[in-house]
């Protein structure tokens, strides 16, 4: 072991602890055993309880036992724990940052980005929520003699399936909307990454929650994850696309509903009056951030051929400046892969597109030398089918550069992609970025930026088209997608039918003067 490698091992038995295992894991089902590991050393981090079948549906129904009393309780009541929550993690950040850095091998800013999050989440809906889960007043099929109020209820117990790549973020920032809106959730993180989880779920519960309402349960995904369908009322996934078709399958032939963000292939446009300099730095963070991690991160940077050579210039220059490392402070801009799979696949892509062709510009190697999984930032040109890196999602610090004519080229190619999660378009002309971005088939478009404008405004939706996924998180339709709907309706002193002196024919008629009337009257 190498000095690094013994120093990052201290760090890593100085802050998982099994005295913060034993806490994290308190109340947490699971008669087997499993284990997480750091990327940074490969080494093992905890031990940690598995569920078996039955202990997972023993895990719903202490959740649907605590979810009634959970959602009796006023929106308003709820919402004040998510705010809580928002208090308690940013005076507690410093702890989750270790975790989150030692189970992901991602940089210590990066780490922070799913801080802010799930902070910005726990504001958004801790305010937001009372106010869209009130009863509304609607008009109703006639006018004052019938009142409709629609109610929001929860669908009950959310089985929620979350991922390695953001941890923190899409575990805490999916569950808090499905809590405020009344339901249970039951969650399986990645086992690799289920410190975060339970760190979170400890703190949610620090601030108020219930233990029951939030349950976690831990197992290899092909056995937990269909038990997670089997038995919710209602399914969140993120992850790949062909996983996330399994899920939606087995949620449709039970009839509950499912929210799905999976891949992405996104697209970054730099149009030929965009200032470079901005663009430069904006791509290396679109690209790069979590190490390419990251479901909306850019693997497609689409230029104008009259500035391409200035771009990628200072793309370049700033990519090899990059610092890669794992220490867990500031300062580091690249951190690890999180796994041997991932840096295979890294790995794979790099060198089938060399072996076919394509420029590597820069980078292009797994850096051993630093950890297992560390791979170099890599910038390549000269990419085009059947090349795997043109269209299958590479998830890691691989970014190809296309160059293009004409905005209608740069549409084609930023579509030419089975996915439609992301995408970016840096132009100084704002009306004409905007134009452009509508013509893109994606459920989120940035103007001068990569992805964190659109991902970071929490009051609008985000999700996929196509097969980047079903759904929205954000908003108030990634709130509302944990509720159905209930009308009721009321009918006042007349009723909706022929009675006393009318018979069918004169209730007809009178029906019909009514509906031109109320057309007249422009009433909805």
């Amino acid at each position: 072991m190498t000095t690094a490698e013994s120093a990052r091992g201290s760090v890593a038995a100085r802050t998982v602890t099994k005295e913060l295992v034993a806490s994290l894991t308190r109340g947490v089902t699971g008669s087997e055993r499993t284990a997480c590991h750091s990327p940074f050393t490969g080494e093992r981090l905890a031990e940690l309880p598995q569920a078996t079948p039955d202990e997972v549906a023993e895990a719903f129904a202490r959740a649907r036992a605590a979810q009634p009393a959970w959602a009796a309780l006023p929106v308003e009541r709820r919402a004040r724990i998510g705010l809580r929550f928002h208090d308690l993690l940013l005076r507690r950040q410093s702890e989750i940052l270790d975790i989150v850095q030692l189970e992901t091998g991602k940089n210590r800013f990066s780490a922070h980005e799913e801080v802010q999050a799930v902070a910005m989440a726990a504001r958004h809906y801790g305010r937001a929520a009372p106010g869209w889960l009130r009863p509304r007043r609607h008009l109703g099929a006639v006018p004052v003699l019938t009142q409709v109020r629609q109610h929001r209820r929860p669908h009950g117990v959310v089985g929620h399936i979350a991922p390695w790549n953001y941890p923190l973020e899409l575990t805490a920032g999916d569950v808090l909307p499905a809590l405020l809106a009344g339901n249970a959730v039951v969650m399986k993180p990645d086992t690799e990454t289920a410190l975060t989880a339970l760190w979170a779920r400890r703190l949610l519960i620090e601030a108020g929650l219930p233990a029951d309402v939030w349950t976690v349960v831990l197992g290899q995904g092909p056995v937990v994850g269909p038990l997670l369908v089997e038995h919710a009322d209602y399914v969140t996934f993120t992850g790949s696309t062909r996983t996330g078709r399994e899920v939606a399958q087995r949620a449709a032939a039970r009839l509950i509903g499912s929210s799905l963000e999976l891949g992405g292939k996104n697209a970054m446009l730099v149009l030929r009056d965009a200032n470079l300099e901005r663009a430069a730095e904006g791509a290396m963070r679109a690209c790069f951030s979590s190490t390419g991690q990251l479901c909306v991160s850019v693997e497609r940077l689409l230029v104008h051929e009259s500035v391409a050579d200035a771009f990628v210039s200072r793309l370049v220059a700033r990519v090899e400046a990059l610092r890669m490392g794992s220490e867990l402070d500031y300062g580091i801009d690249l951190g690890s892969l999180s796994s041997a799979a991932q840096l295979a696949t890294v790995t794979q892509h790099v060198e089938d597109a060399r072996a076919l062709g394509a420029t590597v510009v820069t980078g292009g190697r797994p850096r051993p030398d630093l950890g297992p999984y560390f791979h170099e930032p890599t910038v390549l040109e000269g990419v085009r089918p059947p090349m795997r890196v043109y269209h299958e999602e590479t998830f890691g610090p691989v970014v190809s550069v296309f160059r293009f004519g004409t905005e209608e080229e740069a549409v084609a190619l930023a579509n030419d992609t089975r996915y439609g999660l992301n995408a970016s378009v840096w132009s100084r002309d704002g009306r004409r970025a905007r134009r452009l971005a509508a013509r893109l088939s994606c459920g989120t478009v940035n103007i001068n930026e990569g992805y964190a404008a659109a991902y970071g405004s929490v009051g609008a939706p985000m999700g996929g088209m196509r097969d980047s996924g079903l759904g929205r998180r954000h908003g108030a339709e990634g709130l509302l997608k944990y509720t159905e709907a209930q009308t009721v309706a009321q009918q006042r002193l007349l009723p909706l039918g022929p009675s006393g002196p009318l018979d069918d024919r004169r209730y007809a008629r009178l029906l019909n003067v009514s509906l031109r009337a109320m057309k007249t009257l422009r009433i909805r």
